[in-house]
């Protein structure tokens, strides 16, 4: 009997915690059912229909900006950056990647070069104000709509 509990106590947790998960999973989107009337005009597009689908670019390579003092490598920054923009735009992006990582890298060189990494640069103000600078650096580059530009890694590692 102690050998049969010892077998069936773990197969009935795995059969019940597979029925549990099974439960709890995200049902998947459906369609509109059949008999609902469609969106009329009256009703306008909602958010979502009137920007398209939000889809983000994110550049395979992080960003290194060498910060400079007198002459030496006093520190880098190493960034890793996306692009926030309509998901139908995705593949015109990375057509444009090299264009884009170029504007991108040289406002992080006129950052660093005047002093923007220096002190407590992760503070909200000083991120804010380099992500709409580097915003307008790409919006030059493309015409592409591009809705943000999102720092996802900022490090600073002493040279």
């Amino acid at each position: 009997m102690k050998k049969l509990l010892t077998l069936a106590i773990p197969l009935v947790a795995l059969i019940g915690g597979v029925t549990a998960g099974d439960m709890l999973k995200p049902q998947p989107k459906t369609e509109t059912p059949v008999g609902e009337a469609p969106q009329t005009a009256a009703e306008g597009p909602g958010p979502e229909e009137k920007k398209g689908k939000t889809a983000w670019f994110t550049f395979p390579n992080q960003f290194f900006i060498p910060i400079m003092r007198n002459g030496d490598m006093g520190a880098v920054m190493i960034m890793t950056l996306s692009i926030e923009t309509e998901k139908a735009h995705l593949d015109a992006m990375q057509q444009q990647e090299h264009r884009l990582r170029d504007a991108l890298l040289r406002q992080l060189m006129i950052r660093a070069n005047s002093g923007g990494f220096d002190g407590n640069f992760t503070s909200e103000a000083s991120l804010g104000t380099l992500r709409k600078d580097l915003l307008a650096a790409v919006d030059e580059v493309s015409d592409l709509p591009i809705t943000a530009i999102l720092i996802e890694d900022i490090a600073r590692q002493q040279g």
